[in-house]
Formats: C-alpha cells, structure tokens, sequence
C-alpha cells in the first residue's frame, strides 16, 4: 500500500467511505426496511470508494457479480492507476439491526496489500478468536469448548465462571451455548454481525467479551481477521461447505483444501487498514447522531503497519457530505 503521509491521507479517504456508508444507513433506522438501508450503505460507500486514489479490487463485498450491481467480488474501483489493493466492505454490517434500531449495527471497509486476503466464496465459516495478549496456541478450533474455556481461562488468571463467551444466537448453536454454559462461563448472545462478536475480544474491559466462537459468514470471517491483524489477536477458522455446489464454488476460487484450518496470517497475510463506523450505538463505538446543521459519527481505525487503533469522533458540517 502507499506510504508514509500519502498513506495517512488515504486512510483518511477509506474512513470517509465507512462514515459515509453509516450515515447513509443511519438515515432509514427502526424504518423496517432492510433492503432500502443496505442499498443506501452500499450505494454510498461505493460512491467513495470510486473516488480512492488507488487501484482496487473488491475481494470481499456484496455478493458474485449476478447477484450484487456493485461492490460485487472482483469489481475494480478507484481513481488512480497507482498501487494496486485488495478492499474488503461490509457497508451494513447488520441490516437487521439497522432495520430495527438495535444496537450494534456498523459500516466497515478495509483495505490491503493486493493479493493479501483471503477469496472466499459465500458460503458459512466455523471460528473461534480471542485478542491479544495471550501466549500463541491457547484456542483451537479442533478442541472442545470447555477445553478452550479452561485453556482461556487459566492464562486469564481467572476462573471459567468469569469468562464471557460471545456466539450468535442461532438454532445451529445450541448443543455450543449448552456446553459452554455447562462448563461454567458467561455466554453473551448476539442477534446479529459476527465481524462485531470477534473486535469485543479485542477489547474485553469496553465489552465484556472474552472470546468468540460459533459459525458465521466466510466474508465476515475476513473482515474479522483483518482486524485481528490488527491488534494482535488470535482467530482460527474453517470453511463449513454443504454440498457439492459449494465445494464448485470454493475450487473456482483456488481453494484446493477447503477442510484446511486458517490463522490470522492465512487469512489476512499482509498490512491492513480497517475502519468501522457506528450506524446506531453498541458497545464499541456511537451511532450516528443527526444535529440540527451537522451529523456527528464515532468510527475505530485499525492500522497494523503503525499498531495503532484509533477513535475518532467526526463532526460533518459539509452539506454535500450531508446529502
């Protein structure tokens, strides 16, 4: 990726892409409408990112090109002819949230050295994450949840009854939620966005949340792991594919081993730059705020060349931005 101040100002152009995709969405919340707020979030972070002085390639996006009018995987977007990226987006990370005004709804977009993420196809993936500050190798995807507790829970210096696990609430999740609370720990569940689930870990005294587990989207799973990059965290993950039109789709994308198990450095094997911005309010960063002559947005940026997570809170008054 580009360099030095150049870098700083292009990061600066990709966090304008989250806010502005957040905003977008943030417009039609508690609407009900979970398609209209996507494709306003999409339309907006598309917008932004054909204007990025960079060569881009979209590997993580809205879907295959038959189904997605844009940001669909493969699309090249940007302005300039320079250094070639991989960009990675989910610009409504949540929908249903949104659609609800729940908390926890966030607009992401990240990018990487180009050919540095993982292509995946849109099919579920198995993970486990913890975040940093642990010794390597106390999580496996292989072991039993309780296993994984006593492991985390130990390095922790604490016991399991203090461990919050964080698993979305689904009915394929229901013998993990059982074996997890039957060795003792908290389970924290969640209605939506599993990019969410794995960053709590990497904050645990904002959120609460010790470590992630449980199947979620493959797309999410790369979001997820870029900012695990990021920070230093662990995450382990699987490809879950059902069927052989599954397995079709996971061979066209060069995945000759779809049963293999991915690190972080599998998944995201090169310098990333993630930013997330809140649509509505959830533990890790605001919601958009709408005054009477400006919007106001929180947004985390992650930069894993500088090790650095930044917060920053955004006060628009540009009445083009507003629009």
């Amino acid at each position: 990726m580009p360099q030095a101040s150049y870098e700083r100002n292009l990061t600066l152009d990709l966090l304008r892409a989250a806010e502005r995709s957040a905003v977008a969405a943030a417009r039609l919340r508690g609407r009900g409408d979970e398609m209209a707020a996507d494709q306003a979030a999409v339309a907006a972070m598309h917008s932004e990112l054909a204007q990025l002085p960079v060569r881009g390639r979209i590997v993580i996006g809205e879907g295959e090109r038959e189904t997605a009018p844009m940001l669909y995987l493969g699309e090249e977007i940007g302005a300039a002819k320079g250094s070639p990226v991989d960009l990675a987006v989910a610009p409504l990370e949540g929908a249903t949230l949104c659609a609800k005004d729940m908390p926890g709804c966030l607009s992401i977009a990240a990018m990487a050295s180009a050919g540095s993420l993982l292509l995946t196809p849109d099919v579920y993936m198995d993970k486990i994450a913890i975040g940093p500050g642990y010794p390597e190798g106390i999580i496996d995807l292989d072991r039993e949840p309780e296993e994984n507790l006593q492991a985390l829970a130990q390095a922790k210096g604490a016991p399991i009854t203090e461990i919050t696990v964080c698993i979305l609430d689904r009915p394929r999740h229901a013998e993990l939620i059982k074996k997890c609370r039957k060795a003792g720990a908290c389970v924290r569940l969640i209605s939506d966005g599993d990019v969410a689930g794995v960053i709590f870990t990497t904050c645990p005294r904002e959120t609460g949340v010790d470590i992630y587990v449980g199947r979620g989207g493959a797309s999410e799973g790369v979001l997820a792991a870029s900012v695990m990059r990021c920070v230093g965290g662990q995450m382990q993950a699987r490809f879950a594919l059902d069927g052989r039109e599954q397995m079709a789709r996971a061979a066209r994308l060069g995945l000759v081993d779809p049963s293999r198990k991915y690190e972080v450095s599998d998944i995201a094997a090169g310098d990333a730059i993630v930013c997330v911005t809140g649509v509505t309010a959830g533990p890790l960063v605001n919601g958009v705020l709408f005054g009477k002559d400006a919007v106001e947005t929180e947004s985390l940026v992650y930069d894993s060349s500088q090790h650095v997570v930044s917060r920053i809170r955004a006060r628009h008054r540009n009445e083009d931005f507003l629009s």
